[in-house]
């Protein structure tokens, strides 16, 4: 059996003396693993860097086995990524992520949008956006998506400006404004509403990554016995010092 498909490199580990075990996210074949001969080599080393774009041929005797791949470099960001402490974090926990989805089941809307998320990684603030709604995107590609746009109270489509932590439904700032410190707060950029190239400020970015934070944890990870990933916080922190370097204000859209 063999295929050719897309992938992005999400992780690697050393297989023998000279092997590595490859875990690609590809387009058409969804999280999949296979061992490149040489692989933990220094001539291989540079492609199979989390972040990568690669041109994956798989081969195997039969479908359940690991198979192997033969790899060919088309998009090497990774050396990029690892150069700005935002996007060596981000990167990390980008690969985590993808690292929850089920093997071998195609996610190609994810794929679409973590390719997106590598290739727009320059502006901290606009990786932040980016990596808020993957994490979006998660939790409704694994079954827990939030619905954002009706208020759970009272059916309006406007004025949506809080989440309520319990269903993960919308809240009109009119019918949550009595609860307001029970609610979990909309940032502008999550609102079907929200004006393009708006900017964001920091806070909004604390309380996007507080938002779709909490209900990875319920839904996804605790259950798993997981927790957020030490490369979460770091980005985040990696952004906020960079906002604070680059003084207060929005982060530019």
């Amino acid at each position: 059996m063999e295929w050719t498909d897309d992938g992005i490199v999400i992780g690697v580990r050393r297989h023998g003396e000279s092997s590595a075990i490859v875990e690609l996210l590809t387009r058409d074949h969804g999280r999949h693993l296979g061992l490149v001969r040489g692989g933990a080599g220094s001539r291989m080393r540079p492609l199979l860097q989390p972040g990568n774009s690669v041109s994956a041929l798989w081969r195997a005797r039969l479908d359940e086995h690991l198979g192997t791949y033969a790899l060919e470099a088309t998009r090497m960001r990774a050396a990029t990524l690892l150069a700005a402490p935002h996007a060596a974090y981000g990167v990390t926990h980008l690969a985590a992520l993808a690292r929850l989805l089920p093997e071998r089941d195609p996610h190609e809307d994810i794929f679409k949008m973590l390719e997106r998320t590598l290739d727009d990684f320059d502006s901290a603030g606009e990786a932040a956006i980016h990596l808020i709604r993957f994490e979006l995107a998660m939790l409704s590609e694994l079954g827990f998506g939030l619905d954002l746009s009706v208020c759970v109270a009272t059916g309006a489509t406007a004025d949506l400006v809080y989440v309520s932590p319990k269903s993960g439904s919308a809240v009109s700032r009119q019918a949550g404004e009595p609860w307001r410190d029970r609610l979990l707060r909309l940032p502008p950029f999550l609102r079907e509403d929200d004006s393009v190239g708006q900017g964001w400020s920091e806070q909004d970015v604390r309380d996007g990554f507080e938002l779709t934070g909490r209900f990875l944890l319920r839904h996804v990870l605790e259950p798993r016995g997981q927790g957020h990933s030490d490369a979460r916080a770091g980005f985040i922190n990696a952004v906020m010092k960079h906002q604070a370097r680059a003084g207060a204000g929005a982060i530019p859209g």
